[in-house]
This record gives structure tokens, sequence and C-alpha cells, in this order.
């Protein structure tokens, strides 16, 4: 007799899904069991990995969603009432990177980073959490070790990315009552398309003062970037059964380098 998955049961939506930490996010969870909606703005590239992890047998949605627009967000909603009824698992993922430079800063490019990669995450949630219902669920923002720690041409990033984890741990405090946990993950330097150095100029990960500060003289202790895989197995047990009793926590994923100073 099969052994029945962890996740069997329950209903996941994860936006960011088209590809990168999101993707991977998702097909674990598909994996354990879960019924994911894959949602991102590129509908064309969630519908691809759908039908990919769809064909192993697990069973995803693709889903189109812009985060920085409350209609969009809403009709996410509707779908996910319509297809699935209860929700149990929330991954607010989907963002954009940002390296403007304060020289080079303007108010409206602060703002738009900020609606996409902070308030992008609370639209979500406020829209989705009527679907939860009290006793169980999980609410998993991700977050960033920049909005840990500084780093230069990265104020509306790192500020949005901050923003993240205190609005994790206030999220923690409104819904423990209802038995949902709230919880967040900061990744470090993981190998996804955020990695690219802007104008075709090559990836962050081969450059040599990456090669030289992270791995030569040892920023990263286990001595390597991240994958998006690095990343599933800790959502995965902030979003199974395992994680019952853990809320409000931002956990770095970063291959120690926060360790270091």
């Amino acid at each position: 007799m099969p052994t029945r998955k962890p996740l069997a049961g329950r209903n996941a939506i994860v936006t960011g899904a088209g590809r990168g930490i999101g993707l991977a996010i998702a097909e674990r969870l598909a994996g354990e069991g879960a019924v994911v909606v894959m949602a991102d703005i590129d509908r064309a590239a969630a519908a691809t990995e759908a039908l990919r992890i769809g064909g192993k047998g697990h069973a995803v949605v693709p889903a189109e969603v812009d985060i920085a627009d409350r209609d969009s967000v809403a009709r996410l909603a509707d779908l996910a009432r319509t297809r699935l009824g209860a929700l149990h698992i929330l991954v607010n993922n989907a963002a954009i990177l940002d390296m403007t430079g304060i020289e080079a800063l303007t108010l409206d490019r602060f703002e738009h980073v900020l609606r996409i990669n902070l308030t992008g995450a609370v639209a979500c949630t406020v829209a989705l959490l009527p679907l939860m219902s009290a006793g169980w669920g999980r609410i998993l923002n991700i977050g960033s070790i920049m909005g840990e720690r500084g780093q230069p041409d990265a104020i509306p990033y790192s500020t949005a990315k901050g923003g993240i984890a205190n609005f994790t741990r206030a999220l923690a405090a409104d819904v423990g009552k209802r038995g949902i946990t709230a919880n967040a993950i900061a990744p470090g330097f993981i190998d996804t398309r955020m990695a690219l150095l802007p104008d075709g100029a090559g990836h962050e990960h081969e450059t040599d003062w990456f090669k030289d500060i992270y791995l030569k003289y040892g920023r990263i202790l286990l001595g390597r970037a991240g994958k998006p895989d690095d990343i599933a197995g800790p959502a995965y047990f902030l979003c199974s059964e395992d994680s019952r009793y853990v809320t409000g926590q931002v956990l770095l994923v970063d291959g120690g380098v926060s360790a270091t100073f």
C-alpha cells in the first residue's frame, strides 16, 4: 500500500513559481503531495513548468498574477477559491532585483521596488488569508540576506526585504491565534536569474570579486553559491507539520556567510 505523502490534502499557492527559487519550492511542495497553484507574472513560464511537473504525476495549476496589481491579486484569490476551496500554504516569493546606487535613485524607482517586493507580499496575504481555515495554515515569505545586512547599491531592495522580515513577525502575531504560522527564509547567494549582471555583463558568481571574497577567502563557509533546491528543503519544512511550533522566524539560508564578519 502506497505511503501517504506528508502534504496530501493540502493546497498551496507559490508566487513567482515560473523559475528559480519559486519553481523549486513549488515542485518540492507538489512532490510532497500538495496541490500547488504556480502563480507568476509570466504565465507561459509557469504553464511550461506546470506541464513538466504534472507529467511526474503531481497536481499543479499554472496561473498568472502581477502582485503589484490589486485586480490581478484579486483574480488569483478568485481562482484559488474556485479551484482549491481552502488554502493551507501561501509562499510569497515573487520579487524583482534592484541595484540602484544612491546617486541614481529616484523616489519613483524606490516606490516601484517596494510595491512589488514588499507591498505585493502583503497584498497576496491579505487577499488569500480568508481562504485559510482556522487550525492549520502556513505562510512563508521569501526575504533576502540583503534585508538583514547592508550592501552598496541596494537601498530599495534591502529596504523591501527588511520590511519582509518584520512583516513576517507582525503577521505571526496576528494569525497565531488561528493556528496559522508565518515565517520567512532569507536566502544568500543563490544561482538564479537574479545573479545575472545587468546589460549581459556575465554572472555574479563567475566574477573575480565573488570568487576571491566569498570562495577563496571563505566568506561562504560551505564554499559555494546555493542552488534553488537548497532553499526548497527549508521551505518545505516551514510549510509542513514538522514546523507546527515555529512562527515569527526568519531563517537565513546562506551557506554560512552571515556567520562571518
